[in-house]
């Protein structure tokens, strides 16, 4: 059966029916073909040869999500030839469960540290041709950069196919946060992906919130949606400065780096840490806004928008960023529908994807900030999408802290509800981040499922090097700026 909640909503494990696979499949299909996209499939171990297949497909037409659970023994049919979004969740459904997926065009494992992986499939793509060569990238950088490799296929400059491979960190973060919630369990989720706390850690809150059936203040919701938006205001703020200094236009790069900073120190002014840890908690906010630090926080925004406006717009107007930014690394509109990229980066494309719009909770369900699109889909179409959402962060920041809510910033939070699930979509600065929860029957988490938002866009780096110069990749790669480690959790 199709059985469909709302973002936030709780199943009852016991009502939630089974297929058989190829219905599953099915299914899955006719709701990817209709428009919905695949937020989160996986696979947990329920017996011996038998594993059990979850799937969350997003339905943004009305709102909900459309969730399917199976069984499979030993094999499942492929998606990927038909729903080509379901290729990297296929791989990573192989190497953790164990599953053959038949008709899979390429069954690499995207990490190597499960003992599911399929053996003899680990070759690197390759272009067979006179004067083709290899160039190879990683995965260790530079500096504190994490580990990647990246395998491009040339004829002289020009790149026929980028091969990326992860994996590299072994992190175990999903595996840890079974048995929890404990008190290490909230940071674990902080630290999915560092530079996205406060994302990780609210959609870990809300869905601890669901299963607890706890309402959190309306105070602590609206610092919730502050500290959110404050996160993509620094992102997106340092991805404008470090795409200016890739074209080496060292006026905004130079700027957007200290201004990053400044973001960042908005968010120390409220928790003690940049990062903001500590501030999203399940039940609200760890930390409140007094008259004081809400003064303080307004003028430091004021000073950051001036300072930013002349940053962007001095990016903007200079013909010769236009010139490398335009027309390099383009992804059709077509080709983001068919790989399921999110974010920015599908916004680039001219997809009305966010969640904070398709999917509401929180404060969004009452307030509303524009959806920042552009058509191009190339580096100039992802970096005037950050510009766009800077500028309307800028104004949701300024209209919430200058109406905050009376009251308490956060509730208690009881036990949670014993052999049930809920799904938890939250609008990080790269895109929709997916926690899935499904507890035990003493309440505790039987399986716990993140899906960063970089897990959906790696593929889209990769075909955004189709037929470009080998010389672009540090420019398209700053244009999607993924999280290495959102990915090896």
């Amino acid at each position: 059966m199709t059985l469909r909640i709302e973002n936030g909503g709780r199943v009852d494990l016991g009502t939630f029916l089974e297929i058989d696979a190829d219905d599953l499949r099915r299914r899955m299909l006719e709701d990817l073909a209709a428009g919905a996209r695949l937020s989160a499939f996986f696979g947990r171990p329920v017996a011996e040869n038998r594993i059990e297949l979850m799937a969350v497909l997003a339905n943004s037409a009305t709102g909900l999500f459309h969730m399917y659970r199976a069984t499979a023994e030993d094999s499942f049919p492929s998606l990927t030839p038909d729903a080509p979004q379901a290729h990297w969740f296929e791989r990573e459904l192989s190497e953790q469960a164990g599953l053959r997926i038949v008709g899979h065009p390429w069954l690499k494992p995207i990490r190597f540290n499960t003992p599911g992986a399929t053996p003899g499939v680990t070759d690197y793509f390759r272009v067979e041709g006179e004067e083709v060569h290899e160039v190879a990238v990683g995965p260790v950088h530079a500096g504190v950069i994490e580990p990647g490799h990246f395998r491009f296929q040339c004829h002289g400059e020009r790149v026929f196919h980028l091969e990326i491979s992860l994996g590299y960190q072994h992190r175990g973060v999903e595996r840890a946060l079974k048995g929890g919630p404990d008190k290490r369990t909230i940071h674990y989720a902080e630290t999915a992906s560092g530079d996205t706390s406060i994302g990780h850690a609210l959609a870990y809150s809300e869905a601890v919130e669901t299963l607890a059936n706890a309402s959190v203040p309306a105070r602590g919701e609206a610092i919730r949606s502050i500290a959110l938006e404050l996160e993509r205001l620094a992102n997106h703020t340092g991805d404008l400065g470090a795409l200016a200094g890739d074209v080496a236009f060292l006026p905004t790069a130079s700027f957007c780096g200290r201004l990053r900073g400044d973001f960042l120190n908005m968010t120390a002014r409220i928790c003690g840490s940049r990062l903001g840890r500590g501030l999203a908690r399940p039940g609200g906010v760890g930390f409140d806004i007094d008259d004081r630090m809400r003064e303080e926080l307004l003028a430091s925004l004021d000073s950051a928008e001036k300072d930013v406006t002349s940053a962007a717009e001095l990016l903007f107007d200079t013909p010769s960023v236009a010139a490398r930014f335009e027309e390099t690394g383009t992804v059709s509109r077509e080709t983001a529908l068919a790989i399921g990229l999110v974010g920015p980066a599908a916004r680039a494309c001219g997809l009305e994807r966010d969640a904070r719009f398709e999917f509401p909770t929180g404060l969004f369900r009452f307030t509303h900030i524009p959806l920042s699109t552009w058509h191009s889909g190339d580096v100039f179409a992802r970096a005037y999408v950050r510009w766009l959402e800077i500028q309307r962060s800028i104004a949701f920041v300024r209209e919430q802290l200058q109406n905050l809510p009376e009251g308490p910033v956060r509730a208690a939070v009881g036990v949670l509800a014993p052999n049930a699930m809920t799904v938890s979509l939250v609008e990080g600065w790269r895109g929709e981040i997916c926690h899935v929860a499904l507890t035990d029957q003493s309440g505790k988490f039987a399986h716990y499922k993140i899906v960063d938002p970089s897990f959906h866009n790696w593929f889209g780096l990769a075909m955004s090097l189709r037929d470009q110069q080998i010389s672009d990749f540090p420019l398209c790669n700053k244009s999607f700026n993924l999280s290495y480690c959102g990915h090896d959790l």
